[in-house]
């Protein structure tokens, strides 16, 4: 079906086109972007205008140079709106006040008393409430939308199915928009790290990105050509139910012998300490504090563990080709016991010179990723997942 090239479509684009030009490269004349873009000056002014009077873009100084007008370089305003990122888990939601940038701004961790989608939109709703009450913003600044990270599978706004809360059909997105009256996006939660690594963070200057998650679970989200990929029902990218072993444990999708229920945060620390008769709760700091002190035990799961996925990630980047593998999770806490075999495993299994597989170490990824749900509607206008409109007052 041929796209009709209305006023309203080409001003959407060109209003994408000049945004994402500043987001990637920083402040530049409005001369630079007519001759970057390819757009007429007109446009380019006709544009800018728009996005100034909306507080979105901002004039800086005039820079120095030749005698006469000097160009006014013009900049992304990203403290002039805020974003809400809400990361759900089980039994609590890590939350965070954020500029256009994804910049924390105010960040707390509400706890919630059932897994139910109702008290989990109320204590969405909540957390909404107080982090404005604690902002430290610029006066002025309003807040645009909220995005929410759910681990399942989403579409449109929607949790088709997540086993984690045992949620099926859940319109989460439209749930919390009735409460707060924003607009509201939700995406699975390693989309969302993805698209934040995309936007602002390691992967910012690549058009193909990988984003691996391990934490409660296991996933490799795709970043192609600046967009997230969701495939055909929003179920891309779970990496962790690949079956590693049919005959293994029993895993939360209802399989057996899924890869995450051997080398997931949670799987890891619960063999080591069955392994090593320990009573009583450990953590993952207690099992690399192990390693490095040299346990064979706890060194041995993290290789195996890094072997293990970096084979199904040669796969993966066979298939995508991706420039770099991003890392994230609770799991990079493991660092290089870790990380080392995963990048021996991958040179094996790649059939080509395989990316880099670079940590964020960042604690705030998550939450900052859902965050990025609501920053990308400025960046992408046909990238709007789960959107509701704003009701009117």
């Amino acid at each position: 079906m041929k796209l009709k090239g209305d006023q309203q479509t080409s001003r959407a684009l060109n209003r994408r086109l000049i945004l994402n030009m500043i987001r990637a490269d920083g402040p530049m004349s409005r001369a630079e972007m007519a001759t970057r873009s390819g757009l007429s000056p007109a446009a380019v002014t006709f544009v800018v205008s728009e996005l100034l009077n909306e507080n979105i873009l901002v004039e800086g100084e005039a820079s120095l140079g030749a005698p006469g007008r000097r160009p006014i370089p013009i900049k992304i305003n990203y403290a002039g709106r805020l974003v809400v990122g809400l990361k759900l888990m089980v039994g609590a939601i890590d939350c965070v006040l954020t500029d256009l940038a994804t910049t924390p701004l105010v960040s707390r961790q509400v706890t919630v008393r059932d897994p139910s989608p109702q008290s989990t939109v109320e204590a969405c709703a909540t957390a909404v409430s107080k982090l404005l009450a604690d902002r430290k913003a610029p006066a002025g600044a309003e807040l645009s939308g909220i995005g929410i990270a759910v681990p399942g599978v989403i579409d449109q706004g929607v949790c088709r199915l997540s086993h984690r809360f045992n949620w099926v059909d859940v319109p989460i997105a439209a749930m919390l928009a009735e409460l707060v009256h924003v607009p509201v996006w939700a995406d699975d939660d390693t989309n969302a790290f993805a698209l934040a690594q995309q936007l602002f963070g390691l992967g910012r200057h690549h058009r193909t990105v990988g984003a691996l998650a391990i934490g409660a679970g296991i996933s490799c989200a795709v970043v192609i050509d600046g967009a997230v990929h969701h495939g055909a029902s929003g179920a891309a990218g779970k990496l962790g139910h690949s079956i590693y072993d049919p005959n293994g444990p029993p895993c939360e999708c209802g399989r057996r012998g899924c890869l995450q229920t051997f080398f997931s945060e949670p799987a890891l620390v619960r063999r080591w300490r069955d392994g090593k008769g320990i009573s009583g709760a450990v953590t993952r700091h207690d099992m690399v504090d192990a390693a490095r002190a040299g346990d064979e035990m706890a060194v041995h799961l993290l290789s195996e563990a890094g072997e293990g996925i970096g084979r199904f990630l040669g796969a993966f980047c066979n298939t995508v080709d991706p420039e770099v593998i991003v890392a994230g999770g609770e799991a990079v806490t493991f660092g290089d016991f870790l990380f080392e075999p995963m990048r021996r495993a991958l040179e094996r299994h790649a059939m080509w010179t395989p990316p880099p597989i670079t940590p964020d170490w960042a604690d705030d990824s998550w939450a900052r990723g859902a965050a990025a749900l609501a920053t990308q509607r400025l960046f992408d206008f046909e990238s709007r997942p789960g959107e509701i409109a704003v009701p009117a007052m």
